[in-house]
């Protein structure tokens, strides 16, 4: 699987200020930056201040709220100065991003409240993109950054958006900046870090559409796996996951989450749900866990924290899951989790468990 690392910051960054130094000759304060209502010089400012911002949320480890600080540039900085003010920024962010680890999450404020060094640094890619279309619109500047780079911002920060071969007009669609044929304008717009669900001795994880591709092809989908990898039923899930994405129907709060144990940062199970909600407040769930993860709770744990987050006012009014027969171990965890049975035919048992 691609990473959204380190150097996929340091690949925006250098191609946008590659770009922009084009336009270095111009008076940036007076050239107002495409759709925006900011100049370029205004923009230029605002790119460094988000990277700066992105390094400093996620080195500080903030948890409530944004570290309080900003950054402006010198009245007598030019416009190379403003480059080189982009270039530190970008350097930092891809360094805190490099050597932050995996589990680590900080505060972001849409729409889960958090996002870890994937999601800051894949956030620091769509500014950069972003923001330098916006200026190179404006100073009459060529921009267009590598397809591969704006399908992993799609893959991490749009999951509610319908792919398309045209990854760069995908993104510009998607945040308000161009058409797609076929498609409504987009006047307002948020990005989507994946949700993160904590317990006592694991947290569930949500799967991007990047890390499902993965895992559907055979990887680990950017997780460390007990016992070398997940069971079959993550997999077929996240197959489940991207025929969503692919339709533009899939929302990440209705997803799939990996299991990941508090410990020792092991990725032991997956669990999820089957769809959205149906009109009268009903969704299925499901889950799984690798074979030297079993008998310890873990499914349990997860479907209790799983079941509060759907039925704490998302519209749940009763969640469903399957089991079959022969499965004596599934039926006691969702009979802990507190699912009564509701039915049953010769293949299996359906339980419910009412909000």
């Amino acid at each position: 699987m691609r990473s959204m690392g380190g150097e996929r910051v340091t690949e925006a960054v250098e191609g946008a200020v590659a770009a922009l130094r084009a336009g270095v000759d111009r008076d940036w304060s007076k050239v107002r930056a495409g759709r925006l209502e900011w100049d370029c010089r205004r923009t230029a400012e605002h790119i460094a201040g988000d990277l700066f911002a992105y390094a400093g949320q996620l080195a500080g480890r903030a948890q409530d709220a944004y570290v309080p600080f900003d950054i402006v540039l010198e009245d007598d900085a030019g416009n190379e100065g403003a480059l080189q003010v982009i270039e530190t920024a970008g350097v930092l962010l891809a360094a805190v991003v490099s050597t932050t680890p995996r589990q680590v999450r900080a505060f972001h404020p849409y729409p889960f409240r958090s996002a870890d060094r994937e999601g800051f640094a894949a956030m620091g890619v769509a500014e950069v993109l972003l923001h330098t279309h916006d200026m190179a619109q404006g100073l009459g500047l060529v921009y267009e950054p590598p397809a591969e780079l704006c399908e992993d911002v799609l893959t991490r920060l749009f999951p509610h958006v319908r792919p398309d071969p045209d990854h760069w007009r995908t993104l510009l669609w998607a945040t308000g900046r161009g058409d797609l044929p076929g498609r409504a304008p987009v006047t307002e717009w948020r990005w989507s870090n994946n949700p993160v669900i904590p317990t006592a001795r694991i947290t569930l994880q949500g799967v991007t559409p990047a890390a499902a591709t993965d895992l559907r092809l055979g990887g680990t989908g950017g997780f460390e796996w007990l016992d070398g990898g997940p069971f079959e039923g993550t997999r077929d899930a996240a197959g489940m996951l991207l025929k969503a994405y692919a339709a533009g129907v899939h929302r990440p709060e209705w997803g799939v989450f990996v299991l990941v144990r508090t410990e020792d940062g092991r990725a032991v199970g997956s669990i999820g749900f089957h769809g959205h909600p149906d009109e009268e407040g009903r969704v299925e769930v499901g889950y799984d866990l690798v074979e030297g993860a079993r008998g310890n709770g873990y499914a349990t744990e997860a479907l209790r924290a799983l079941a509060a987050w759907a039925l704490a006012g998302r519209g749940v009014r009763t969640l469903l899951a399957t089991v079959d027969r022969a499965n004596i171990p599934s039926q006691g965890v969702v009979t802990r989790a507190g699912f009564t049975r509701v039915s049953e035919d010769e293949q299996s048992y359906a339980f419910a468990l009412d909000g």
